[in-house]
């Protein structure tokens, strides 16, 4: 055994040349793995052997590049480097794939001759996540082996291909047994040497981009299927012009210079920083600084639910689609059946669970009037009204009844999680899991923590928001906690903004253009605008009370802010517009012409300074927890990072200058927070905050 460097080795098994790379934990394209790459290739062909497999080590393949390195100067020999001593070897070269062989992973098995796998592998090209495309020729060579048309389907979606059908496709020459993929690439490599098989060069077969010339139409129709997915985005764009550089470009060489050129302005980007800054944050949100990765945690057997609504039944199927057992109790048998007749049907709509998986989780469901049903349960959710009065009722009787170290979990958007857990006589085991509408969708779960909350409940919940298939972030006790308290900063601006002169259809559009889903107006029209609204206590009072007494609830009735087609289509409505300027003109107020600009900065600014209030006081770990809540639970853009990624993008001192220009005309809903004006004195950012 030859060792090349710390993570490569080359070996000999006959005529073969087996390169191995041990580079935990995925292998990543470090300057070490580039390295062994480049020497144990170029020492490979310089030997008598007639045959090169490359192989590693671990739970994968190599699963991509070493993202770490990305915006620095890369040290050692560069990837392309390495792909050229592969394609240009005069050996046969067997990339053998276990695990995942994504990004540059793929890149560097799309450079061997042929490409083994056993049945478990997926391959695929995500750069896309980070805001990126391949830049190591894959826009390039994916679609010469693929085709066009799954070409662009794989890097703008970013999907891991199974190994079947990335056989079906022609990425992969042979599957070999599961458990047995170094014997299945070399009985493999013999065979080719044995057969003299041909040094098939992918960059080399331009068959399919031949059938894709002259047919501009495949690009159009594309962009067009899948333009509401893209919006906003610039990597899927670019990929798109990387594979019609392929098609369309004289030379491969031709084609990687375009793919070369877009993949740097991607990388210098504000998009490609903020998607990549996302992924580490949301990574980062999992580690509590005082409850270590170590800590025990309770088992969780059986989850108790209380309340069969909207809510309790979307949370309920986050734990049946995993295989725990859930028992719902509610107080009236009709509100019951109800809720469990809406579980089944979720799942009997639902595109992926098949009948018989349908079956399987309702069978772990049970329903019950009998508040004692859940005395066995290791978790209880409440999923109640939203009422104090109502919730710290429900909490003693759950402490009369819950066995020993049960945890008991508020799922409360607002309310004080230590006001409910006074009542109990477990302060240590009461939590807020806030999980966001529908429960069963969304990927959000804010987890509050208590003054009292035991550590090993903290970690419960964490390590059970991941089993279940949510995106944890911890926060502490404050009214609206992270995501909801930063929310009503922006809800407030809205309105104000409606009073004096902006249409909510011009602020609903100057949100939708920043990149969110919809604006605060079609939000509520979606919703619907009578949610908390009483009709016997109307008096006309706000906007929103006349449109409910006219019956304009949102959607739901074909008008609310908006008017509505048939179809559900918004157009901005006469009579809502009539409606704010009859309230303007009670109010005495002047209306005026609002910029874009203005109605941006005081929708989001007033956010930013908020999230600074709450790192302040310590009700969030980290700046990027923040964000992790914003992407995750109220559609914040990903490419703009969250709020406080964003606020470092525009700057603090531009963000603190507008507050107080905001305060001096408006008053102090508009005041900075301390932590705001100190990093602005300091010449800080928020990215410089330790948790």
């Amino acid at each position: 055994m030859a060792e090349i460097n710390s993570v490569t080795t080359l070996t000999r098994e006959g005529d073969v040349a087996i390169i191995t790379l041990n580079s935990p934990p995925v292998n990543a394209l470090s300057a070490k793995v580039r390295e062994g790459l480049y020497e144990g290739f170029k020492q490979a062909n310089a030997s008598d052997a007639k045959a090169i497999v490359l192989i590693c080590e671990g739970r994968t393949f190599i699963a991509g590049a070493d993202i770490t390195e990305f915006g620095g100067a890369m040290a050692g020999p560069g990837l392309p480097d390495v792909q050229d001593m592969m394609e240009n070897s005069p050996k046969p070269v067997i990339a053998a794939i276990h695990g995942t062989a994504l990004g540059g992973g793929l890149e560097v098995a799309l450079c061997a001759h042929y490409r083994v796998a056993v049945p478990s592998a997926r391959v695929g090209l995500p750069e896309v996540a980070l805001g990126l495309l391949p830049g190591a020729g894959g826009t390039q060579r994916l679609p010469r082996i693929v085709g066009v048309e799954a070409a662009l389907d794989m890097v703008t979606s970013g999907r891991h291909v199974p190994a079947k059908q990335a056989l079906a496709m022609g990425l992969v020459d042979e599957l070999v047994e599961e458990g047995k993929l170094l014997e299945g690439a070399l009985a493999f490599a013999k065979k080719a040497v044995a057969e003299n098989k041909p040094l098939v060069k992918v960059r080399d077969n331009n068959a399919k981009l031949e059938a894709a010339k002259g047919h501009p139409e495949i690009f159009a129709d594309f962009r067009k299927a899948n333009a509401r997915k893209f919006r906003g985005f610039l990597a899927p764009e670019y990929n798109i012009q990387c594979v019609e550089a392929a098609v369309n470009s004289g030379s491969f060489e031709e084609g990687l210079k375009a793919e070369r050129k877009l993949f740097m302005e991607l990388m210098m980007g504000p998009q490609s920083a903020a998607q990549r800054y996302y992924f580490f944050a949301e990574r980062q949100a999992q580690k509590i600084p005082d409850v270590p990765d170590d800590t025990p945690v309770r088992p969780i057997k059986r989850v108790g639910i209380l309340g069969a609504g909207t809510m309790g039944g979307g949370i309920a199927m986050n734990f049946l689609n995993t295989g725990i057992p859930v028992t719902i109790v509610e107080v009236q048998e009709a509100a019951l059946e109800r809720g469990l007749k809406v579980i089944r049907g979720n799942y009997e709509r639902s595109r992926t669970a098949k009948p018989e998986e349908t079956e399987a989780r309702m069978a772990l469901l049970s329903g019950s009037l009998d508040f004692d049903k859940l005395a066995d349960c290791d978790l209880i959710i409440e999923a109640v009204f939203e009422r104090m009065d109502i919730k710290k009722d429900v909490f003693a009787r759950l402490d009369k009844i819950a066995k020993p170290g049960a945890i008991l979990a508020s799922n409360t958007s607002y309310l004080d999680i230590d006001e409910i857990a006074s009542v109990t006589s477990r302060p240590q085991d009461v939590i807020g899991l806030h999980f966001f509408s529908p429960a069963n969708v969304m990927k959000l779960l804010e987890v509050i923590r208590g003054e009292k909350t035991a550590k090993d409940v903290i970690a419960t919940s964490m390590k059970l928001a991941k089993q279940i298939g949510k995106i944890a972030v911890l926060a502490g006790v404050c009214p609206g906690f992270i995501g909801n308290r930063m929310l009503s900063q922006r809800q407030r601006e809205a309105q104000k903004l409606v009073m004096e002169g902006a249409m909510p259809w011009d602020i609903d559009r100057v949100l939708y253009d920043f990149g969110f889903p919809m604006g605060p107006f079609a939000m509520s029209d979606l919703a619907g605008l009578d949610i908390g609204w009483v009709k016997e206590n109307s008096k006309g009072e706000t906007i929103r009370d006349v449109l409910c007494e006219m019956d304009r609830r949102g959607q739901k009735t074909g008008a609310g802010y908006y008017d509505y087609d048939e179809n559900r289509n918004a157009k901005p409505s006469p009579v809502t517009e009539k409606i704010i300027n009859d309230f303007i003109v009670k109010s005495g107020a002047n209306p005026r012409k609002i910029s874009d600009e203005e109605i941006l900065e005081r929708c989001v600014y007033p956010m930013i300074n908020e999230g600074a209030k709450i790192l302040e006081e310590g009700k969030a770990i980290r700046p990027s927890d923040i964000d992790v809540v914003w992407i995750n639970g109220y559609g914040w853009p990903v490419y703009r990072g969250g709020p406080m990624h964003y606020g470092d993008q525009v700057g603090p001192d531009k963000v603190l200058a507008k507050m107080k220009e905001f305060q001096t005309q408006m008053g102090d809903a508009f005041k900075p927070s301390a932590l705001l004006e100190k990093l602005v004195a300091e010449g800080k950012k928020f990215s410089d905050l330790k948790a």
